[in-house]
């Protein structure tokens, strides 16, 4: 039996690429918001994606998921995952939110899941209590310094909170009940099933809002990197991961996000990172990695 060639660096790399994709998604919300509203950027959004799916599953001759059951789990796991996660980060960005609260906020997305999964089982570890008192400790650590001392770049307020508390809520939700309704299918063909539901729950109200689109150079680069680099290429590498069995590294990674956030949104935004912030956000990854962290 010959020995398996073992993986390239540019394969031990995907891990860390699709985190750092995934950490620009907030990043992006903080260009477009400016000149869009929330709900009819989302709606153009997936309407776009699921175009550039539906070509790619025709050059594949990929097969659709069998069954109007499964096709009803797909189009629920895409309203949560979609629809309301996205619309609630987003509607938090434009209310001012800056990107790094944001991801710091659905970042502890991992822990309630790690956490729901272990109690469902029969057990939560000591370890996983920890970090979840550590998570939400870092998380009041950094909002309550937003709350006392407000900044024109990093808004934080009741309403924003709710819809980012909303957005985690779905997220968790949606990941939850895809693991456990949504049988194996392909992930195209799954995206597009779930973008189509998340476009019809997003549709009225992108009609309601009464804000227009600007179709600035800004608008159109955030909504090219949204679809493009979030939506097909990160479901792309996820698919790869999958197919190579890393999954469980983009895990471990996931509490990376809201740092990898920060930094870039200090940079590009000038959002402030104060002392607190700094030791909330390490707090929180602390407390994220303890919890999903697979033990030996």
């Amino acid at each position: 039996m010959s020995a398996q060639a073992s993986p390239g660096p540019w394969v031990r790399a995907i891990p860390a690429i699709f985190v750092l994709i995934w950490s620009t998604g907030f990043i992006v919300a903080r260009y477009g918001m400016p000149h869009a509203p929330p709900f009819k950027f989302l709606a153009v959004r997936f309407g776009l994606s699921m175009l550039c799916f539906l070509v790619w599953i025709q050059l594949a001759g990929v097969r659709w998921p069998v069954g109007g059951r499964q096709w009803i789990h797909l189009g629920v796991s895409g309203v949560l995952m979609h629809a309301w996660y996205l619309g609630g980060v987003w509607a938090a960005v434009k209310g001012g939110m800056g990107s790094g609260v944001s991801a710091l906020i659905v970042g502890l997305q991992p822990v309630l899941t790690a956490v729901w999964l272990s109690a469902t089982g029969g057990r939560v570890s000591a370890r996983q209590w920890v970090g979840l008192l550590a998570g939400f400790a870092g998380l009041l650590l950094v909002v309550s310094g937003k709350l006392a001392t407000p900044h024109p770049n990093d808004h934080v307020d009741v309403w924003n909170l709710l819809w980012v508390v909303g957005a985690l809520l779905s997220i968790t939700t949606g990941t939850l009940y895809q693991k456990r309704h949504v049988g194996p299918c392909d992930v195209r063909t799954a995206n597009v099933v779930q973008l189509g539901a998340a476009l019809l729950v997003t549709l009225p109200v992108a009609v309601l809002e009464p804000e227009s689109m600007h179709w600035t150079p800004q608008l159109i680069g955030a909504m090219a990197w949204s679809v493009l680099a979030l939506t097909l290429g990160g479901s792309s590498l996820l698919y790869l991961l999958i197919q190579r069995g890393a999954a469980t590294a983009v895990t471990s990674l996931l509490y990376l996000v809201p740092p990898c956030t920060a930094l870039m949104a200090w940079l590009l935004f000038q959002e402030p990172i104060t002392a607190a912030t700094l030791a909330g956000t390490a707090l929180t990854a602390f407390g994220v990695s303890l919890v999903v962290r697979t033990p030996k």
